[in-house]
């Protein structure tokens, strides 16, 4: 890895949730409306063909013209580099995070393909469990730390120490929460604070080690670490209290269980053993190679259980195939990259010379660029975790314009940090009894999890003020009794309509959290504002609402498949 390469993965966490276009059909919907159209409500053929065939035409529009944009301006865009997958046409990388992803992908798959080999191999040879394998990755784990972050290595297992400790102590006292939470938020946030540290402070018989600090900086990565040091305190809290979850309730309402498989769910809420709870694996969980950098970030409890028996849900071919998809993937990238200059566009300024049609086109396709990319790095680890025996969750489980509400969007935007967040933030705060409170709780924990700046704490409350008239818009529409096709029709054209002004309110947010800042917003907003401008706002409003009225038509499809 380059020196550059220290922004990597992170920034790939910065996006949390950078882009919400992806739900080109976003709208909050009722949970009875979906079960009840299911049975009343047939799609009907005619607007169904026209969705179609407006969309059809939306996005020959959008391919046409940002083709004539990259071709039109690429003199003025930073970040061109020399394309090899077509032939005559520069390759955006102005995006560092994907660039230095692209550029080490060689080195990465080398390493991990040897690193795997070595762990499967003695884990078959001398028919290892949890605390043998636990040894074997945490010697592989810190061989590649050292790597990454040389001497300050050392910051990451004293801290990692102290938090076992305080774990072991003060979990069974009333007084755990507090002190927990206390001594993880303080060296988040210390971290960035004083950038990683310096041996110097020490004193000066340390101060050479200054010299060793590897190619990725240690408290990037450690906000990572941060959340499975979490992860660990309560799983074992918890272990030692009243089960959480009633097991054999699960396995009866799972139909992947009930297939004589494991679900991640099971084995997330499923307390381990006491004697897993051992120090080796609590390293080995907090430095595990294959997600270290990344994630997806796997629970104590689920990575402890497969230590012990790989996960058993992937069969080789499942594995084999799930790598294929990702080359297509990353194929489609390089086609993206080789014909539209979207980040180009957008880290050089140039698109606020633009129309406001063109702007709203860059906008889209930053944020649908994102996507791919995020796409692509966590499923590269997550296949590498896999080939090794620990499943962890699916970050994007489903496409990006394939979410018809906010609720939805989060739900498959990053998910497994939304799980995380939801078990060990959301559900502890109160849950949906104290949902309007504890969304601004999370998503400000989220954005200075992220880094230190004003533009994630602008994004989260934007956010957060974005859910207060969904959760309304939710609780009047299940108010609302569908007793009629009339009456069914009137709510899913409000739906649909709701749908387009949260797509538009979305963009608007992570533009400004992770485009154009706080500072951008005014130029964004009276760019539509202006007069060229309002129909190009009405006109995507329009669009919004043909997509989310065509992911109604794929709800109702899949159900009917169901």
């Amino acid at each position: 890895m380059t020196q550059s390469s220290e922004r990597l993965l992170l920034g790939a966490e910065k996006s949390f949730h950078s882009t919400a276009i992806e739900s080109m059909a976003v709208a909050p919907m009722k949970k009875d409306y979906q079960n009840h159209s299911s049975r009343s409500w047939n799609p009907k053929s005619r607007e169904l063909a026209f969705l179609l065939l407006y969309a059809a035409a939306f996005y020959a529009f959008i391919i046409h013209r940002s083709l004539q944009l990259s071709h039109d301006h690429y003199t003025k865009l930073f970040g061109l580099r020399s394309g090899w997958f077509i032939s005559q046409r520069f390759n955006d990388v102005s995006d560092a995070q994907w660039r230095n992803f692209r550029g080490n992908l060689p080195i990465l798959t080398v390493v991990f393909t040897i690193f795997a080999f070595v762990a499967n191999a003695l884990r078959s040879f001398l028919h290892l469990k949890a605390k043998g394998m636990s040894v074997i990755w945490l010697l592989i784990s810190l061989a590649y730390l050292s790597y990454l972050h040389g001497a300050c290595i050392v910051f990451i297992i004293s801290i990692a120490s102290v938090n076992f400790l305080l774990v072991k102590r003060f979990a069974r006292t009333k007084y755990f929460s507090f002190v927990f939470w206390s001594f993880n938020l303080f060296f988040l946030i210390y971290n960035r604070v004083y950038d990683g540290y310096s041996f110097s402070t020490l004193g000066q018989y340390w101060a050479f080690l200054d010299n060793f600090r590897g190619t990725f900086r240690w408290h990037i990565c450690f906000n990572f670490v941060v959340l499975r040091m979490i992860s660990f305190g309560y799983d074992y809290h918890w272990a030692h209290q009243d089960s959480r979850s009633n097991v054999k309730k699960h396995i009866q309402h799972c139909q992947f269980c009930k297939s004589g498989k494991t679900c991640y769910q099971f084995l997330q809420e499923r307390s381990v053993q006491d004697d897993k709870f051992a120090f080796t694996i609590y390293l080995s969980y907090l430095v595990y190679a294959p997600l270290y950098l990344a994630g997806p970030i796997v629970s104590f409890n689920a990575f402890a259980s497969q230590l012990d028996v790989p996960q058993n849900n992937f069969s080789i071919r499942d594995v084999a195939w799930y790598g294929v998809r990702w080359a297509f993937s990353l194929l489609l990238m390089e086609l993206m990259t080789h014909l539209f200059y979207y980040n180009a566009f957008a880290t050089s300024g140039a698109w606020r010379h633009l129309s406001p049609v063109d702007v709203f086109i860059v906008g889209y396709g930053v944020l649908n660029f994102m996507w791919l990319k995020f796409f692509l790095i966590w499923r590269y680890f997550r296949f590498w975790s896999l080939i090794c025996g620990i499943e962890a969750p699916e970050n994007m489980p489903r496409c990006i314009n394939n979410c018809y509400n906010l609720e939805s969007f989060w739900k498959n935007w990053h998910a497994s940090y939304n799980k995380w967040l939801v078990r060990y933030m959301y559900i502890p705060l109160g849950g949906s009894q104290r949902k309007l409170q504890n969304i601004w709780v999370v998503f400000t924990f989220v954005a200075l999890w992220h880094d230190l700046e004003w533009k994630l704490l602008s994004w989260a409350w934007l956010t957060c003020l974005f859910f207060i008239p969904e959760m309304l818009f939710k609780s009047a529409a299940n108010a609302f009794q569908a007793t009629s096709a009339f009456r069914e029709f009137v709510l899913r054209e409000l739906h649909a309509v709701a749908g387009a002004v949260t797509i538009t309110c979305l963009m608007v947010a992570n533009l400004v959290g992770f485009v154009i800042g706080a500072s951008g917003i005014n130029w964004l907003i009276s760019r539509f504002l202006e007069k060229d401008g309002i129909p190009v706002l009405a006109g995507m409003l329009v669009t919004f609402y043909v997509g989310t009225k065509l992911m109604f038509h794929v709800q109702d499809f899949k159900q009917s498949r169901h």
